[in-house]
Order: C-alpha cells, then sequence, then structure tokens
C-alpha cells in the first residue's frame, strides 16, 4: 500500500452495530461509516488484482467468491455483506449494448425495453413463469454467511428484492404500463399484488437469519425531473408494498433502507411518514445534492451515499478529496449519514477516484 492511500493502509476494524447505530441516527459516530449499494464486478476484480485481496485463497474453492468478497468488503471500508435470497429469476424482455466504461463488461451492458414486456395482456399473465419464493435452494447464499461471515460483520438483506415500481415497468415495459394503467388497471393491479405476495415471503425467509441486521429495498420511482408516474398510482401500486416490508422489517426489530434513482419530491413525506423508512439512499447532483437533503431530512431519516457518480468520473482525485470532506462536515454530526456514491460503484467510475473518496472517508476526523 503506497502512502498515496494513507486511510486505507490504516488497520480497519468492522462493527456492524456502529452502522446500525448510525442509520437509527443514534449520535455522532466515533469514525465514519462506508455504503454502498452495489461494486460492479470489474471494480471489485481491479481490487483484487491490483492490492492481492485474495491473497491465501484458494480460486478453485467453490467458495472463493464469497471468501473473496468478505475480503473486498473490509478493505473498502464496509461493516456489512449484502445477501438476499438466490436463483429468482424474472424473465424480462432486454437489449444489449458494446460497454464503454472505464472497465468494459465481458458481453455489453443490458438494458430493459421499454417498449413491450413479458405480460402485456391477461394471457400473458396467466402464462408467466413466477419464480417461487419458497424455492428450497433461494436461501444458499444466507446460509453461508450465517456460518461463514465473521462476526464483527453483518448482512444486509437485499438483493432482487422490492423492485415494485421497476417489476411493474419491466415487466410490462414502460410504455405498456403507462397505457395501462388507463385501459387495463385491474392487470396493473394484479402483476402489483403478484409482487407484493412474493416479496412478503421473499423478506419472511431473509428475516430468519438472525446476522440480517438491516434490510435494504431497491425500486427506482422517477427520473431527474419527476416520478415514473403519477403520486396517487405510486402509492397504490408502489408504497404499499414497501410500507409492508417496512412494518416486517421493524417488527424483527431491523431498520429498512431504501434505494430509489430519480425526484422523489412528491411522495417523500409518503416515504418518511407513512412508509416510515429509515434511511434513503441514492443523491445526483442534478436532483438534490445530500448535503441539502441533510437539512432537509436529516432529523427524520438517515441519508446514505451522496458523492454523485458524474463528479466522481470527471474530477481529479484532490477535489474529490475536498468534496468527500465538506460533505462530512456537514452530514457527520448527529449520525444518519453513511459516506459512498450517489448510487453504486460502477465500472466506469475510474478506480483512483473511487479509492480517493474511500481513502479520505477513513482519514476524516483522524
Amino acid at each position: 500500500m503506497t502512502t498515496e492511500y494513507a486511510g486505507l493502509a490504516q488497520r480497519f476494524q468492522p462493527d456492524w452495530q456502529g452502522l446500525v447505530n448510525t442509520i437509527l441516527r443514534k449520535g455522532t459516530p466515533s469514525r465514519v461509516f462506508h455504503i454502498e449499494l452495489f461494486q460492479d464486478g470489474e471494480i471489485v476484480e481491479a481490487l483484487t488484482r491490483r492490492f492481492a485481496l485474495d491473497a491465501g485463497l484458494d480460486r478453485a474453492d467453490p467458495d472463493y467468491i464469497r471468501r473473496r468478497s468478505i475480503a473486498v468488503q473490509r478493505f473498502c471500508g464496509f461493516d456489512y455483506i449484502r445477501c438476499g435470497l438466490v436463483g429468482l429469476k424474472f424473465p424480462l424482455f432486454n437489449a444489449t449494448t458494446t460497454d464503454q466504461g472505464e472497465l468494459p463488461r465481458t458481453g455489453g451492458r443490458t438494458f430493459v425495453d421499454e417498449t413491450h414486456g413479458p405480460i402485456m395482456s391477461w394471457e400473458d399473465f396467466e402464462k408467466y413463469p413466477w419464480p417461487d419464493p419458497r424455492a428450497p435452494l433461494a436461501t444458499a447464499e444466507l446460509e453461508w454467511y450465517q456460518r461463514n461471515l465473521p462476526e464483527d460483520m453483518c448482512i444486509i438483506g437485499s438483493g432482487n428484492f422490492a423492485h415494485y415500481a421497476e417489476m411493474l415497468t419491466w415487466l410490462m415495459g414502460y410504455e405498456t404500463f403507462c397505457f395501462a394503467l388507463y385501459d387495463q388497471r385491474d392487470l396493473v393491479q394484479a402483476i402489483a399484488q403478484k409482487l407484493i405476495d412474493f416479496y412478503r415471503i421473499a423478506l419472511g425467509r431473509i428475516l430468519q437469519f438472525d446476522r440480517v441486521k438491516i434490510v435494504w429495498g431497491s425500486d427506482d420511482m422517477g427520473h431527474r425531473s419527476g416520478l415514473l408516474f403519477s403520486a396517487d398510482d405510486m402509492r397504490e401500486f408502489v408504497l404499499t408494498g414497501h410500507r409492508e416490508m417496512a412494518a416486517m422489517a421493524h417488527a424483527a426489530g431491523r431498520p429498512y433502507l431504501l434505494h430509489s434513482c430519480g425526484k422523489l419530491d412528491d411522495i417523500m413525506p409518503d416515504l418518511i411518514d407513512n412508509v416510515k423508512i429509515d434511511a434513503k439512499h441514492s443523491f445526483e447532483d442534478t436532483i438534490e445534492d445530500v448535503r441539502d437533503a441533510k437539512k432537509r431530512h436529516g432529523k427524520s431519516i438517515a441519508l446514505l451515499g451522496g458523492i454523485d457518480l458524474d463528479f466522481l468520473c470527471r474530477s481529479e482525485p484532490s477535489a474529490i478529496r475536498q468534496r468527500v470532506r465538506e460533505t462530512l462536515a456537514v452530514c457527520q454530526p448527529g449520525g444518519g449519514y453513511c459516506l459512498g456514491t450517489g448510487n453504486s460503484v460502477a465500472n466506469y467510475i475510474p478506480l483512483d477516484h473511487y479509492l480517493a473518496m474511500i481513502d479520505e472517508g477513513r482519514l476524516f476526523g483522524r
């Protein structure tokens, strides 16, 4: 490790309880806690190679990826592993294009078709191969981490979970869905109910694992200027599901985090007062700077991440470090903030830019 990353060179001791306390706003934490929705596989591989994070691990070991994930998470200053049910696929209509990222993805980048989806009629609905959330092997990852995760780390129950708005628009195709709100509203309601039933069972299984200390729903609901569809329809078809997820998490003593991209101003009071989320994730400067969000909502919920992806890609490491210090100066006092990107550690972020962000977080206050 070079002196360029003095913070990462220091010994890091995970503290999952400190992470939970920070999210629940139980006072200013003794250090900065870091959080990410995910790191692209290309980033994980690049970190592993650069810093020999899999030293001592056997790539032929069937558990190599899991063991490497733990090593990478600890290196990056995380107190957790994100994990949920596995092997439950919703077949969708996708398109693929060449990946232009800094660390390009083999096979290209995949997008969901916005014009068509696998459920565009009642006939499609009846024939759709819905995954079974009761599948015995779906908890295999959770079972492994329950047994093998170091005691100072926890599991954040997440993964393919709580995608209500996303799955509605993906299963029908966004354009078809918008028409269906008027022409086939009963079909929209039927799909929404299927999703509620699916995720209720899924979360119930996740909460059976006592190493799961946090629940993290992920559901993009907006774009830069507003919601994907009306606030009233969002309340009827989407927030109903998240309210149930939050209630289940809270009844089990776990905070409920929400990742959602887009401008959500029209439903933020609902998310805070009705759904009762404990934290909001995903911020971009063109919508709302996380420092402003802290001032608006910091007395009600935690704010997570917020170092804008476009800024991370285009700025010099020195500017990134300055932005991190300024953000922490505003957001760290009182708790209720974890440092991270505005969305996720995408493979188009230059690796040294990402390293500058997490290194500065490790140095803050020391």
